[in-house]
């Protein structure tokens, strides 16, 4: 089902029967990344998840309240006479031994607010850092994420340049393949020619042909990818406003900052890891809590004709859990070591890349330089020997030669342009802050 739908755009596509390509700049596809990306749509709901961790941390600072309603009916001895102290309806004649060992049935229904408020938990208020330095941690690589779209869409945006300008280009040699096409077989009428030589233009107008067809395929693949960037679903083939030209641009300069968004989320997590650590080690000390309850007895529901309260304090100290604490603890510990020496490791490889980037775009620039002379050569080469051609002062093979050197020294002018781009764009990705 994938293929024939994929053929299909391909033979709309080359009959001229399909929708018209649709024109779209880089600015309106990074437009429409920003706004409907998946990637960057799911990096966000991370951001909102560590902002959800942070804000339950609250529970250090806020009261937790609760309400409940409560109904029993029971016969038993201690419980019968609480309920009625707690309905306040006890009289003299309930001290009867006999009523007291052998009660009636009582019914007791009891709303209670419940209040507990943390007063000082050291633990507590470290994980509350830790939270927030891991929420930091998020939001900063999120930013990050979006600069790596943005390298990605650039990068796609001229892949399709690439792939239409490959089109071009084979056009115009299949025009050029095509009139020394008609040429020979004038020269093959007059005897100039073998018929072998005829059969090698031929194979060159269908080579042209072949490399025609997978260059428009990738006009489609090249659009389908922008497509998914911008979670676009009409699978439209697409068309860049401006064309593939050099970006010119001195060599970027500087070294990896620590300020760039990833190190700055790294060192944000391995903050986070620090205050778990810590909190591990708060976990120690005695922690204190109030508490409150007021509550409104009745035998029938929902009334409450008695009423009551109770309100103080705890300290508490666990002292000992079985080793778990100490555990925690050492575990947490590792945990921030690793996270230092991720850090360094992680900034290590960043330098060596930004290095080999650097050095990607200084061979880029020479190639550039190179590919732009080899073209010029080969197509003066080029027009040289099909003049001669046209006079039948030119071998067929000579000739096919020249035409086909040519036109592959354009394709690779082209590969470099857009080698020499991308090598810029992501050495000034690197390089970001």
């Amino acid at each position: 089902m994938k293929y024939g739908f994929i053929g299909l755009l391909l033979f709309a596509f080359y009959s001229g029967q399909a929708q018209e390509a649709k024109p779209i700049t880089k600015e309106e596809v990074l437009a429409k990344v920003r706004e409907s990306n998946n990637t960057l749509k799911m990096a966000q709901q991370d951001v909102l998840a560590a902002k959800g961790d942070y804000n339950q941390t609250n529970a250090i600072l806020l009261p937790n309240i609760s309400v409940s309603h409560t109904g029993i009916a029971t016969t038993n001895p201690l419980m019968a006479f609480g309920s009625k102290l707690n309905q306040e309806i006890l009289t003299a004649a309930d001290f009867n031994p006999g009523l007291l060992n052998d009660p009636s049935q009582i019914e007791d229904y009891a709303t209670r607010v419940v209040v507990q408020q943390p007063l000082l938990n050291f633990d507590g208020i470290y994980q509350r850092k830790a939270a927030k330095a891991k929420w930091n941690a998020t939001e900063l690589q999120s930013e990050r994420t979006q600069d790596y779209l943005a390298l990605e869409v650039e990068k796609a945006y001229m892949q399709l340049q690439l792939a239409y300008k490959t089109v071009e280009v084979l056009q115009k040699v299949q025009e050029t393949a095509m009139e020394n096409k008609r040429i020979a077989g004038n020269n093959f009428k007059q005897g100039y020619l073998q018929k072998s030589d005829i059969l090698a233009v031929e194979v060159r107008v269908t080579e042209i042909d072949n490399q025609l067809h997978y260059a428009r395929s990738n006009i489609l693949n090249a659009s389908n990818y922008l497509s998914v960037l911008m979670n676009d679903d009409e699978n439209q083939i697409l068309k860049p406003a401006d064309s593939l030209t050099i970006v010119h641009s001195t060599m970027p300069v500087g070294q990896l900052s620590e300020n760039r968004k990833d190190i700055l989320a790294m060192h944000s997590a391995s903050q986070a890891y620090k205050q778990m650590h810590k909190a591990d080690q708060m976990a120690f000390l005695p922690s204190l809590n109030a508490f409150g309850t007021y509550e409104l007895h009745d035998d029938e529901v929902f009334q409450g004709d008695a009423k009551g309260y109770l309100f103080g304090a705890e300290l508490k100290w666990n002292l000992f859990e079985g080793s778990k604490r100490f555990g925690k603890a050492q575990k947490s510990k590792a945990e921030y070591d690793k996270s230092k020496l991720h850090i360094e490791q992680y900034t290590s490889e960043s330098k060596l890349e930004l290095n080999k980037a650097k050095r990607s775009l200084n061979d880029a620039q020479n190639k550039l330089n190179l590919t732009e002379l080899a073209l010029q050569q080969s197509e003066e080469a080029l027009r040289i020997r099909t003049n001669r051609f046209a006079q039948g002062l030119e071998k067929t093979t000579d000739l096919l030669l020249a035409e086909t050197q040519f036109s592959q020294k354009q394709l690779e002018y082209y590969a470099t342009i857009f080698q020499h781009n991308y090598a810029l764009a992501y050495v000034e990705f690197l390089l970001k802050e």
